[in-house]
């Protein structure tokens, strides 16, 4: 197998926007989740159902009206556990389990776990989404 190639600078890049796009997706924060992402972004996710999701207006579907207030709201804890990034000159890769834990009405902690590959082009300097595969842990 090949050595991953980039900095270590730039792996930890890639981690530190895969969290800030994730907080951006649980706080429902449109705004942030678009400078993330890239305008002609594709996915492959169980809200497809089977079909190759191309840009962003089928995501802005799941973002409420307004974000939620970090403050006032309760928010999940979203971990990228285990990730794994491999940079290639202006693209990377990182893939990874993301783990949420949550309380439900009556105060119980429930956890949820996908699995995720999120890729990444540098673009005048800045990383932004282009692609990603979310699929459930059964």
């Amino acid at each position: 197998m090949p050595a991953p190639t980039g900095s270590s600078n730039d792996a930890a890049a890639i981690v530190a926007i895969t969290q800030s796009l994730l907080d951006a997706i649980f706080r429902g924060d449109w705004a942030a989740y678009t400078q993330i992402c890239a305008d002609d972004i594709t996915a492959i996710e169980p809200e497809g159902r089977g079909h190759l999701i191309e840009g962003l207006p089928f995501h802005q579907t799941y973002f409420p009206a307004k974000p939620r207030n970090p403050k006032t709201d309760s928010l999940p804890t979203v971990t990228i556990s285990s990730p794994h990034v491999r940079v290639m000159g202006d693209a990377a890769v990182i893939a990874y389990v993301r783990l949420v834990q949550s309380r439900d009405s009556q105060g119980s902690v429930t956890v949820s776990a996908t699995e995720e590959t999120r890729v990444w082009q540098r673009v005048a300097g800045d990383w932004k989404h282009v692609h990603f595969h979310r699929s459930p842990i059964a």
